[in-house]
């Protein structure tokens, strides 16, 4: 296949994933108004400030992460079969592969029913405070996600190495698997916790995703960028109703998916040490979680009003709709920074 048709394989697939996520949306928001499937707010003395600025939100629907998978798995299920009993373009536009989709596929899946029970548990006002899993049950869950993966990548793929950004590919034997697990439940973890504003994790995604297509295609794995491709198109849908004020929420359902996704497609392109420019706010967010944890636990004070650090910015004053856009806006500059040193990093080294 000529590179200009796999560019083209790339857009029609994100098209057609946007307008079919585009589809969906109504019957999943119907869904989830009928069936009250409304978000439960965690009642606890740790976090006053977090439930006085969204204590508004609750009952708003959840689960509304259920429209990028659905649409991403669903497509990527149909195309294959498709491929099955027709030659000629639909058996072209299959991106089921053992090499580049296998795992972010089933990863996703997985992910996704996690959440999606997570959510339920939320709904349904179970676990602590009512507000579904805890913190510590869900980095578990990751841990043995993330350990699923790195056997594949390290048994079945037989991945030994890093690459450094213009230093090149070095062997890193034994320390993958490690590197591999802290990876996934790093983008898990910190999808999550950026999950807690409208828009805000749909946006930032967004290019994060946009950046580890545009990689995979550099790198010639067709397949991975028109599989990020597809998570471009539903994103774009599911944002059309999710920015503020959000028609429904995400949910664990969504952010589980997408966090551990962006990991797996990011050592599957050998980009981890990219990812701090492609998911900047995955990256803030999760360390304002955890210097406010250790500034607390050590020295009894807190370096932030609250956090994830989004909160923090709300406290002091800024709407919810300033902070997502600022965010969205550093996360473009990140990401094109980023694709500027992932490109110069190979040109140097060729």
């Amino acid at each position: 296949m000529t590179l200009s048709f796999l560019a083209t394989k790339v857009l029609v697939l994100s098209a057609l994933s946007f307008f079919t996520a585009l589809f969906l949306t109504p019957l999943v928001s119907k869904f989830l108004y009928k069936y009250k499937a409304g978000k439960q707010i965690r009642k606890s003395e740790d976090a006053p400030i977090y439930n006085s600025l969204h204590q508004k939100k609750e009952g708003t629907p959840t689960m509304g992460g259920i429209i990028i998978w659905v649409t991403v798995l669903g497509l990527s299920g149909i195309l294959f079969l498709l491929s099955l009993f027709f030659d000629g373009d639909f058996s072209r536009l299959n991106i089921i592969e053992r090499s580049q989709t296998y795992l972010p596929i089933a990863a996703m899946l997985i992910a996704a029913i996690l959440g999606l029970a997570d959510d339920i548990l939320g709904i349904k006002k179970k676990g602590p405070n009512g507000g579904g899993m805890a913190m510590k049950q869900k980095i578990i869950i990751y841990l043995v996600i993330a350990l699923v993966g790195a056997y594949w990548f390290a048994a079945k793929l037989g991945w030994s190495t890093l690459y450094i950004p213009f230093v090149g590919n070095i062997e890193i034997d034994g320390w993958y698997i490690p590197i591999f697990i802290f990876a996934i439940v790093a983008t898990a973890f910190s999808a999550n916790e950026t999950d807690g504003l409208d828009g805000l994790l749909g946006g930032t995604s967004l290019f994060s995703f946009g950046s580890l297509a545009v990689v995979s295609f550099a790198l010639g794995r067709y397949e991975l960028a028109s599989f990020s491709a597809m998570i471009i198109g539903a994103l774009l849908a599911f944002l059309w109703f999710n920015i503020y004020p959000a028609r429904f929420f995400m949910g664990d359902t969504g952010s589980m998916a997408l966090g551990i996704t962006m990991g797996v497609i990011a050592m599957l392109t050998n980009t981890l040490l990219f990812l701090p420019f492609f998911a900047p706010i995955l990256v803030l967010e999760s360390l304002s979680v955890i210097i406010q944890m250790i500034s607390k636990k050590f020295f009894k004070k807190k370096v932030f009003i609250s956090t994830p650090i989004h909160h923090h910015f709300e406290a002091i004053g800024w709407p919810e709709s300033r902070v997502t856009m600022r965010f969205w806006i550093v996360s473009a500059i990140s990401n094109g920074l980023g694709l500027v040193l992932f490109f110069l990093s190979r040109i140097v080294l060729h």
